[in-house]
């Protein structure tokens, strides 16, 4: 299924969508999350409320698009899909229905089935994903959830962050879940430290640390989804910036001094191609080989961005300081986390 998506978002865009919504699914059921992760799938997709209820009426939840809870029963006016056992999984869509609508509910309704299908005693199993990555929970509370999946203290884990329409040629072992962040929602793994062979695009894999630490790497592997490029960089690990991905995860752009002179760089269509191989050359001869230019139009691209910046950008600190505003120009152009817009 993952490999038909970019032939034919091509082709048809509405019908690339309905293909990516059971492809997601698909990938759902495949990391075994639990009902209140594939609700907030559902929600996120379709953009508003979803929900699901058992049959015998013990267990019932409704989440919000952003995947947060929402008590009370549902409305009285929802698109309902009926499952076995007078269960019901439904979407709370005020106005006319989209039309992926039926097929969001339709595979919706297809996973929760699964999911209770697989439990013998129909016993839903806690988000110990969550909360061993919550920085609000105390150490004893994620320390106890990472024990529950099995995770063991003393040895090195990774967060591995995705969106929801990410393509998994291989899926990693390890706990999964779907969990709301401030820039969308995300599929997310926990890895061991030495998981080589991870497949996916796009996709943020944060720094190794101690269960302790699972909400610090969380962190850094959004800002490395944030900063992927795919096709040419699916998958961003959060290592080969060193420490710059978690200074850019506790800082906010609002400290950048050279936010609107970045702005008014990359608009030039030359830019973003041009700062990145002059960040990463050791001298502009050999940026102009990489770029398969002139030397002389590279220098002269060179001293266009001085002249913008107002400091020689490849002079010492100033390369770090032209790289740190880079990266936080990508992360706020960064749309790697913007779900495809409804079809109306």
């Amino acid at each position: 299924m993952q490999e038909l998506l970019g032939r034919i978002a091509k082709l048809d865009p509405e019908a690339s969508l309905g293909l990516r919504v059971i492809a997601c699914f698909d990938e759902l059921m495949a990391g075994e999350v639990n009902s209140h992760a594939l609700a907030s799938a559902a929600a996120a997709l379709a953009g508003c409320p979803a929900g699901f209820r058992g049959g015998d009426g013990s267990r019932q939840l409704r989440v919000d698009s952003g995947g947060v809870s929402i008590p009370g029963d549902r409305p009285a006016e929802v698109a309902a899909l009926s499952l076995p056992n007078d269960s019901e999984v439904w979407l709370e869509r005020e106005d006319v229905a989209l039309p992926n609508d039926e097929l969001i509910l339709e595979r919706f309704g297809l996973a929760i089935g699964v999911r209770f299908g697989l439990e013998r005693q129909q016993l839903e199993t806690p988000r110990d994903v969550a909360l061993a990555l919550d920085p609000a929970a105390t150490p004893e509370d994620r320390s106890a959830a990472a024990v529950r999946l099995g995770l063991t203290p003393g040895s090195g884990y990774r967060v591995l962050a995705a969106p929801l329409f990410a393509v998994f040629e291989k899926r990693p072992a390890g706990p999964t879940d779907v969990i709301t962040s401030e820039h969308g929602t995300l599929q997310v793994v926990i890895v061991t430290d030495d998981t080589e062979d991870i497949a996916v695009t796009p996709a943020g894999l944060g720094p190794s640390g101690l269960i302790g630490e699972l909400p610090r790497s969380l962190r850094a592997a959004v800002v490395a989804l944030r900063l992927s490029r795919p096709p040419e960089e699916g998958l961003v690990r959060a290592e080969n910036f060193g420490g710059l991905v978690e200074l850019l995860a506790e800082s906010s752009d609002t400290t950048d001094p050279d936010a609107a002179l970045i702005e008014q760089i990359m608009d030039s269509p030359w830019a973003e191609s041009t700062v990145r191989v002059l960040l990463e050359a050791p001298t502009i001869r050999q940026a102009a080989r990489d770029l398969g230019l002139h030397h002389s139009t590279v220098q002269s691209r060179a001293e266009q961005i001085e002249r913008c910046l107002g400091y020689d950008p490849l002079s010492g600190y100033n390369r770090t300081r032209l790289g740190i505003s880079v990266l936080r120009w990508r992360l706020r152009n960064s749309r790697v986390l913007e779900l495809p817009g409804p079809v109306r």
